[in-house]
C-alpha cells in the first residue's frame, strides 16, 4: 500500500499539470499509458500462444490516438487504415503458414479498437471546454472507487465477486467502490464549481449521478483486462510502475470511465 500510495503522488505531480495544460503535455502523458497498455496486451496474448502482429497493435494505437487528439476529421480514415493493415498482415501470415490467423486478426483488431479508439476517449474528454476540469471529476470518481474498493476488499472483503476473473476481488469491495466514487462526484464538483473553472455547469446531484456510474461501471474494465490475464496466466501486465503493475494494470478502469464519462456529460449536463 505505501509503494501504490508513494507511486500515485509521483504520477499526480507529473500528471495534474499536464491534463491543466493540454495540448502535447497532456498527450505525452496518456499517450504514454495508451501506447505502453498497447504492447503490453500484445505481450499478454503472445504468453497465452497468439500472435497478434506487434508494429501493427501499436502502431494502430498510435496512429489513432494522434490523430483523435490533434487531427480528429483524419480519426476515422486512419482507423480504417490500421484495421485494414491488420487484415493484410494475417493474411501473409496464414499464406506463410501460420493456421491461427484469423484468431490472431481478431486480437490485433481487438487491441487497435480497445486501446485505440476507445482509450482516444481521454482525448475527447480532455478537449471539451474546460476539459481539464471535466478530465478530473471523470478521473477523480473512478480513481475514488477503485481505492475504495481496493482498501475495503482487502481488509473486509468475504463474498467473492468473481473468483474465477479475479479472486481477490469481492462484493464488499465493489459496494465500496459505488459509495466512495458516488460520494467523490459530489465532493468534486462542489470542489470544482466553487474553486475550479465549472461554476453553474453541474449540480451535486448531477455529480453524485455520475459518481454511482463510475463507481458502478468501470471495475468491469478491471474484470476484463484480468480475463486476459488469465488466459495468459500472467498476474500483472508488466512491472513498470511500481506497486501498480503495467500501463494496461493502470488504465484498465479509466478506459471505462473516460468513454462512459464523456457520453454522461455530452448528453446530460454540457
Amino acid at each position: 500500500m505505501l509503494k501504490r500510495t508513494i507511486t500515485a503522488l509521483g504520477l499526480a505531480a507529473i500528471g495534474l499539470p499536464a491534463i491543466l495544460l493540454g495540448g502535447i503535455f497532456y498527450y505525452l502523458l496518456m499517450g504514454t499509458f495508451l501506447i505502453g497498455a498497447a504492447r503490453e496486451y500484445v505481450n499478454l496474448f503472445r504468453a497465452a500462444k497468439y500472435e497478434p502482429q506487434f508494429h501493427v497493435t501499436v502502431g494502430g494505437v498510435a496512429l489513432v490516438t494522434i490523430t483523435r487528439m490533434f487531427f480528429p476529421a483524419y480519426a476515422q480514415p486512419a482507423f480504417a487504415l490500421s484495421i485494414l493493415a491488420a487484415m493484410a498482415y494475417h493474411l501473409l501470415a496464414y499464406e506463410r503458414g501460420r493456421d491461427r490467423s484469423a484468431v490472431d486478426f481478431g486480437i490485433t483488431v481487438g487491441g487497435i479498437v480497445y486501446i485505440g479508439w476507445i482509450g482516444s476517449y481521454f482525448f475527447e474528454l480532455r478537449n471539451l471546454v474546460h476539459g481539464g476540469w471535466w478530465f478530473l471529476l471523470v478521473m477523480f470518481c473512478v480513481w475514488f472507487g477503485d481505492s475504495g474498493a481496493y482498501s475495503i476488499g482487502r481488509a473486509y472483503g468475504r463474498h467473492k465477486m468473481a473468483p474465477r476473473l479475479s479472486p481477490k476481488k469481492s462484493w464488499e469491495g465493489y459496494a465500496a467502490s459505488v459509495f466512495t466514487a458516488t460520494w467523490g462526484g459530489v465532493f468534486f464538483v462542489y470542489a470544482f464549481t466553487t474553486y475550479g473553472n465549472l461554476v453553474g455547469q453541474i449540480t451535486l446531484w448531477q455529480g453524485a449521478i455520475l459518481g454511482f456510474i463510475l463507481g458502478a461501471l468501470p471495475p468491469l474494465g478491471d474484470l476484463g483486462e484480468s480475463m486476459i490475464k488469465r488466459q495468459s496466466g500472467i498476474k500483472d501486465s508488466s512491472d513498470i510502475i511500481p506497486g501498480h503493475g503495467g500501463f494496461f494494470d493502470r488504465i484498465d478502469s479509466w478506459l471505462w470511465g473516460a468513454v462512459i464519462g464523456y457520453y454522461f456529460l455530452v448528453w446530460f449536463i454540457i
